[in-house]
């Protein structure tokens, strides 16, 4: 059974796993990341309050990580077919994969903004600081090791998330471990790619720690 084939296969799987989860992460970040700092700016105690504004962002975010994965996977696969011109493999799974981690994704940046401390803030804007100024040399700048933290769970949940996007398909070391674990029985490559995953949510874990340990100045 572990022979070449098999082994290519299995790099290819966490090539395409970290391929989905990587580029997943990267869109999820564009779309979750301004709306998080929405999220805090337009909120009542925020720089610029918008109340309208926030409560629409505020619902948005919280229907749609209401929706669970596999349901919206499969609801939106037109729309995966428009964007992506195809419903299988590992590039079409990363349109489900964003839509999901997005507003997940709001939600951390707007905890980790929110841990700022508020003196820090008064005192930019005593200065005559602007909104973006504050948002970009205040806010951001002084939430980078809980934004660290934050990416870091953001990861392992896409990482998670890909692997069930392999029951349609997705590609990756979940559609291994489904073809050959599940549908074949064969419990030990259920268990290597458990393992795969596992050492890689391990790596990343243990990247973006130390990240968030070098960049926290109450460590310096």
């Amino acid at each position: 059974m572990w022979d070449e084939t098999t082994l290519n296969m299995l790099v290819q799987g966490v090539g395409e796993t970290l391929y989905m989860t990587l580029m997943s992460t990267l869109f999820a970040y564009l779309i979750g990341l301004p709306a998080g700092i929405l999220l805090v700016t337009s909120a009542k105690d925020g720089i610029r309050p918008r109340p309208a504004l926030y409560k629409t962002l505020d619902v948005i975010v919280n229907v749609t990580r209401s929706i669970p994965f596999l349901i919206l996977l499969v609801a939106i696969i037109p729309f995966t077919r428009m964007v992506a011109g195809t419903t299988i493999g590992p590039t079409a799974a990363i349109v489900p994969l964003t839509l999901s981690a997005a507003p997940f994704v709001a939600r951390l940046v707007e905890s980790s903004l929110k841990e700022v401390d508020v003196g820090v803030v008064e005192a930019a804007q005593s200065m005559g600081a602007s909104d973006a100024q504050i948002i970009r040399k205040v806010l951001i700048p002084e939430a980078v090791p809980s934004l660290i933290v934050g990416c870091v769970i953001a990861v392992t949940t896409i990482l998670g998330y890909s692997a069930m996007a392999g029951f349609v398909g997705g590609g990756g070391l979940g559609t291994i471990a489904i073809n050959y674990g599940l549908y074949r029985y064969q419990n030990d490559m259920m268990l290597v790619t458990v393992v795969l995953l596992v050492l890689i949510v391990q790596l990343f874990q243990g990247i973006g720690m130390r990240l968030a340990g070098v960049n926290d100045k109450r460590k310096k």
